[in-house]
This record gives structure tokens, C-alpha cells and sequence, in this order.
């Protein structure tokens, strides 16, 4: 059994302990958002906030997020507003790939703690390879959100 709140709400669910956050997210509650890669922390594509702080959920257990603040993709807005990073990717004309939600996740716990980012910030929290590789775009959206 595990409650978690994610997103703002609280989901009592029967699931084993020891049970992955990415599928509980994807396969239990829907939250498409939140993508399988790799299984193993590499890729980034499970990244989710615990707390503010951006993990890679397919190495969270569900024991390790009890009682603890969990934060999709798709809860990265609110009353129908998008976050501002979001809105800074739509702004750069940032294609929308998968990868980015990974970034764009990485990127607001970043800005919780470093409100203005040099680049070499930016180039440790952007650990993918972006297929699309409008890397200085990316860049350009971040620094436009840091003001």
C-alpha cells in the first residue's frame, strides 16, 4: 500500500513497496507524461520532481515517495496556465520532442536553486542527447525564464 500526492492529489493505492514511481505514475494513475527509456537512471526520460528535486523516477521506489511532494509534466502548470518554461520553449521555437520534457523538468528544480544559470549549469542538468540538437535554443528559453 502506498498514499502518494502527486500533482496536488492523493492517491491511495495497493501497490507493492518496492514497485518503480514510473510505472505507478504511468501504468497506475495515466500520467503519459512521464516516459520509460532506459530503466535504469541513463536517459532521463522518467524525470519527475520529489520534493522539487528533479529524479529519475525509474530508480524511485514507491516506499521512497510516501508522504513526499511528487511533480509530473503534467503538473507543471496551473488553472489551464503553463509553467514558464513551457511557455519559454513555445516562445524559442523549440521543437516539441520528447526529450525536452526531461530538460524542461531538470530545468525548473535548476531555477529553484539557481535562479540565474550560467551555461556550464545548464550543460550539467542537460545530460540527453536531443535528436533534434537545437541545443541553443534550449539554452536561449532557459536563460529567457532566468531573466
Amino acid at each position: 500500500m502506498g498514499v502518494l500526492r502527486i500533482n496536488g492529489q492523493i492517491h491511495d493505492l495497493d501497490v507493492d513497496p518496492d514497485a518503480s514511481l514510473l510505472w505507478v505514475v504511468r501504468d497506475m494513475l495515466g500520467l503519459g507524461g512521464t516516459r520509460y527509456g532506459c530503466g535504469d537512471g541513463q536517459c532521463g526520460a522518467c524525470t519527475i520532481h520529489v520534493d522539487g528535486t528533479a529524479v529519475r523516477s525509474c530508480l524511485v521506489p514507491v516506499r521512497a515517495a510516501t508522504g513526499r511532494e511528487i511533480t509530473t509534466i503534467e503538473g507543471m502548470g496551473s488553472n489551464g496556465k503553463l509553467h514558464p518554461e513551457p511557455k519559454a520553449w513555445l516562445a524559442q521555437d523549440v521543437p516539441p520532442c520528447d526529450c525536452h520534457r526531461r530538460v524542461i523538468m531538470a530545468v525548473a528544480a535548476l531555477l529553484k536553486t539557481k535562479p540565474k544559470p550560467t551555461d556550464a549549469d545548464i550543460d550539467a542538468i542537460i545530460t540527453n542527447i536531443c535528436r533534434c540538437g537545437v541545443y541553443r535554443r534550449i539554452r536561449a528559453a532557459i536563460h529567457s525564464v532566468a531573466g
